[in-house]
């Protein structure tokens, strides 16, 4: 039976702190502009694409994507199901027309993209049914797809990876559910371990939430999370980030930090910034060699009209 977020963290995710102001003016963004639908993604061009690819000294290569099954944890309705199938060869039955008896597999899945492994793009989150750019759901939402800001548009997202390890910060194997950090906490962890964040990054966080709760305890990892606070998305995204990531499934903190909303890292990162967030990423082994800094690559499937997709991007050092 698929494990999906326990009652806490829906209670969790269902109330917003009062310090979130439900009213807000939607400004374009000033920098991209009014028609932009690519947000921090306009940062990857031939010079970050050349720098990150500087960054490969040892030919490594480490894939950040986990494995996934009808098992693993996800936000709640999301579900996966996989059925393999041999068209026309049943009952033992081989193909006509290849000039020898063939036979194959094929495979239908009925599945939300946003289970496991993913990239959260910028029609996903919203407030106020408000999202990037001041596109209203109303005017690109549509049950077949959205009609702007979908997951197609998204470029190969190329770059200089740094990862920040978050349970090192605390000295322990892994951070606790529902303990958060904040711009300080990222700050003196970088500074402690030597990383230096600039703009066009893809910032990682590791928390071990991965590494040590997802395998020994599903139930406690799809019902709360360690996790960043709204202080620390403002203050990624004044360093103009390309995305920010970690190995748990919703990047900030269930339950949120006091006088934080729930989820309200994505207002300011998706709606308001343009800058994407990846979602249980592996980043065990990239803390356990204290690769600190890497290219990050990913061409996710180009699914038009999806909000999110399921990915698996690559590391190299």
């Amino acid at each position: 039976m698929r494990k999906t977020l326990g009652f806490a963290g829906v209670a969790a995710v269902t109330v917003l702190g009062s310090a979130v102001a439900l009213a807000q003016e939607c400004e374009p963004n000033a920098r991209w502009g009014a028609d932009d639908e690519l947000g921090a993604a306009n940062h990857v061009d031939s010079e970050q694409v050349l720098a990150a690819v500087q960054l490969v000294k040892k030919g490594e290569t480490h894939p950040l994507g986990i494995i996934v099954d009808s098992t693993t944890p996800a936000f709640p309705p999301r579900t996966l199901a996989l059925q393999i199938i041999q068209p026309g060869q049943q009952a033992g039955q081989t193909l006509d027309g290849f000039g020898y008896p063939a036979s194959y597999n094929d495979d239908i899945a009925q599945l939300w993209f946003g289970i496991g492994p993913q990239i959260d793009g910028l029609s996903h989150f919203g407030m106020d049914n408000l999202y990037y750019n001041c596109n209203n759901a109303a005017d690109f939402a549509a049950t077949t797809g959205a009609t702007k800001l979908g997951i197609e548009k998204i470029p190969p997202l190329v770059g200089r990876g740094v990862l920040i390890d978050m349970a090192e910060y605390r000295d322990k194997d892994h951070l606790d559910g529902g303990e958060s950090f904040n711009a300080e906490d990222i700050q003196q962890a970088a500074e402690q371990q030597g990383v230096e964040i600039r703009e066009g990054d893809v910032v990682l966080f590791h928390t071990g939430w991965i590494q040590h709760v997802l395998e020994s305890d599903p139930t406690t990892f799809g019902s709360t999370e360690p996790g960043i606070t709204v202080d620390a998305a403002e203050w990624l995204a004044g360093q103009n980030v390309m995305a920010v990531g970690a190995d748990t499934w919703g990047l900030e903190a269930v339950p949120p930090a006091e006088g934080d909303g729930a989820f309200y890292g994505h207002v300011v990162l998706l709606r308001d910034n343009g800058i994407y967030i990846l979602e249980n990423m592996n980043t065990g082994r990239l803390a356990e060699e204290n690769v600190t800094e890497f290219m990050f690559t990913l061409g996710q499937a180009r699914v038009r009209g999806a909000v999110q997709m399921m990915i698996n991007p690559v590391a190299m050092w």
